[in-house]
């Protein structure tokens, strides 16, 4: 373990010092990352809540282990969010809290309310799955009026489906929001999170901004324990998702208005 250990941060050392002297279009380049699917295992959310830096973490509703990691992050500084379970195309089970088509506007409602309640300090909400219900108008109507009702809160899109329509909906609310740019860990090998890394580095660097989602897997945790120290003399940042949401919308205000002046 590790000799694999060290052979995976020479491997980041060398692949991301090609980026080094890439341009960031408005200076330093940022990154965020979300580890998804914490509140069913204490001992890997304690071991996720321990890496390094301003890395976000979104907890699964009315889970064992929910509302305990939800403070341990933040009693660490990390950022929260809801990880809200949503129906799929494939039919697959959603756990406790999941929206679903079946449910009315007013079961909904009720059903985030209780989710955030279980999971406390949170800043935000990303989609578990909800391949189906990203895609339909009228949930999302009432998932971001939800959100909305409950503060300041923003909203992710994991983009599990192409036919997702959340961000516009979240939008015509007024939600602050963005969505996931890269998985890291689709496959639980070693050097593939790493190349992953690698990719969302290169993104970063190129438009000024990326957001990763990763899960807690033990080989995921051990190559995000070896890289995220690194990133800052990278040239790097590593920042909450809502700071990561604040500098998107104002370089995209700033292109914006560039555009208008020429």
């Amino acid at each position: 373990m590790r000799a694999w250990l060290a052979v995976t941060a020479c491997l980041f050392a060398v692949h991301a010092a090609q980026g080094l002297a890439a341009d960031t279009p408005d200076g330093k380049a940022a990154v965020g990352l979300i580890i998804d699917d914490l509140g069913n295992r204490l001992a890997d959310g304690r071991r996720a809540i321990a890496l390094p830096g301003a890395v976000s973490f979104a907890i699964l509703p009315q889970t064992t282990y929910s509302r305990r990691l939800a403070e341990l992050a933040n009693a660490a500084g990390k950022e929260v969010l809801l990880h809200q379970p949503m129906q799929a195309v494939d039919g697959k089970a959603m756990g406790p809290g999941g929206l679903g088509l079946e449910m009315s506007r007013s079961v909904l409602l009720e059903t985030l309310a209780a989710n955030l309640a279980s999971v406390p300090h949170a800043r935000g909400v990303n989609n578990h799955m909800g391949s189906l219900l990203t895609s339909h108008s009228g949930h999302m109507a009432w998932l971001m009026e939800g959100l909305r009702e409950h503060g300041d809160l923003y909203f992710v899109d994991s983009t599990t489906t192409s036919h997702t329509v959340a961000r516009r909906i979240a939008a015509e609310y007024a939600l602050p929001n963005t969505r996931r740019n890269i998985f890291l860990d689709n496959l639980r090998e070693p050097h593939a999170i790493l190349r992953q890394f690698d990719k969302l580095l290169e993104q970063a660097r190129t438009i000024g901004t990326s957001l990763a989602i990763a899960h807690p897997y033990p080989e995921t945790l051990a190559v995000l324990e070896q890289v995220l120290p690194r990133l800052d003399a990278l040239g790097v940042e590593l920042i909450p998702v809502s700071e990561l949401i604040a500098q998107t919308t104002k370089r995209r205000e700033e292109r914006w208005q560039a555009s208008l002046s020429h």
